[in-house]
């Protein structure tokens, strides 16, 4: 058995890889983080032009309809690039609950769904005590306020900083009503949908982490010899390296088990957001560690990624609340 992406998804990453690195997404988390929400918005606009807004949206919203595994993929990359803004909110998590809700008024919920599929709207949402503030709410145009028994749209009253200097928290309030009733069905498939998402998005995270860091590694020298030669640099890398492999089969496999429509897909991606987390974490502490104060300036990129990495780690549950559904499975 050959368990690896076909040409088409991919190409699918390429094309992403080759839009945002030319899109100098450091530079747009900079401007994010000092309050100006244009380029973010700019490159979403960008994302929709290769159909990454558009994956969890069905043909008849403009969107694609495309398999979990194509949304893993898609999610990576972002991760890779440490894109800034309500990325799994927007891309996956409110398309996901529009298109499962039964609305007080389908033909609003068709423009939203469809202004999101072309990247012409950004969206956020609270989801009970899952996601208890929205991300990034002022770059959102739609913000969702979703509990047990109701979804509603929501205003800002108040927001939070964060960890992560380019993404911000925000306290919602509700305004209209969307939809009414028990919704509990629906917000557990939109959690485990934007749990995957997260965990692909640490994965690609990990791994930006990981080259970076071992690119530092090659070229910083002391004692006359370059630091990549010690052992225990050696051996730290490598680490981190075996962790960020063994997470993405289970990351994968997860992907599979929600298209399957399992019963074990929760767990399964209870799993692969645990492995994910933790392989990513790990290389945001190696890559502290090799790259020594200079880690901690704003100003080098490689903060930037250790900060997404600190805030994504517990952003759609953390690794306790995941063990727990995993051990609840079991």
């Amino acid at each position: 058995m050959r368990f690896a992406l076909d040409t088409h998804r991919l190409d699918f990453a390429a094309s992403i890889d080759a839009m945002l690195g030319a899109a100098d997404v450091p530079r747009i988390s900079r401007s994010l983080a000092a309050g100006d929400i244009g380029p973010v918005r700019a490159l979403f606009r960008s994302l929709a032009d290769l159909g990454v807004t558009g994956l969890t949206i069905d043909a008849e919203h403009d969107g694609i309809g495309a398999e979990p595994l194509d949304v893993v993929v898609a999610l990576e990359r972002l991760g890779r690039w440490a894109v800034p803004g309500p990325v799994v909110e927007s891309l996956v998590a409110v398309p996901v609950l529009l298109s499962n809700l039964d609305p007080t008024d389908r033909a609003r919920r068709d423009t939203w769904l469809t202004g999101l599929a072309t990247g012409d709207a950004v969206a956020s949402a609270t989801v009970g005590s899952v996601v208890p503030r929205a991300p990034d709410p002022e770059v959102a145009d739609l913000l969702l306020l979703v509990d047990d028994y109701s979804v509603s749209t929501g205003s800002v009253v108040f927001v939070h900083d964060s960890v992560d200097p380019s993404r911000r928290l925000g306290d919602l309030v509700a305004v209209d009503p969307v939809s009414a009733g028990d919704t509990r069905p629906v917000v557990d498939v939109v959690s485990t949908y934007a749990s995957l998402a997260c965990a692909a998005q640490l994965l690609g995270a990990g791994r930006a982490l990981l080259d970076t860091t071992a690119e530092y590694a090659r070229s910083r020298r002391q004692f006359g010899r370059s630091i990549g030669t010690f052992q225990a640099v050696k051996h730290a890398l490598a680490d981190v390296s075996i962790g960020l492999e063994m997470a993405r089969p289970l990351l994968w496999g997860a992907a599979l088990s929600l298209a399957a429509d399992s019963p074990d897909a929760r767990r399964d991606v209870s799993a692969a957001k645990v492995a994910c987390g933790d392989a990513a974490y790990r290389a945001s502490r190696t890559a502290l560690q090799i790259h020594g104060a200079i880690g901690y300036t704003r100003e080098y990129d490689v903060s930037l990624w250790i900060a997404k990495v600190q805030a994504l780690r517990s952003a759609w549950g953390t690794g306790a609340q995941h063990r727990r559904i995993v051990l609840e499975a079991l």
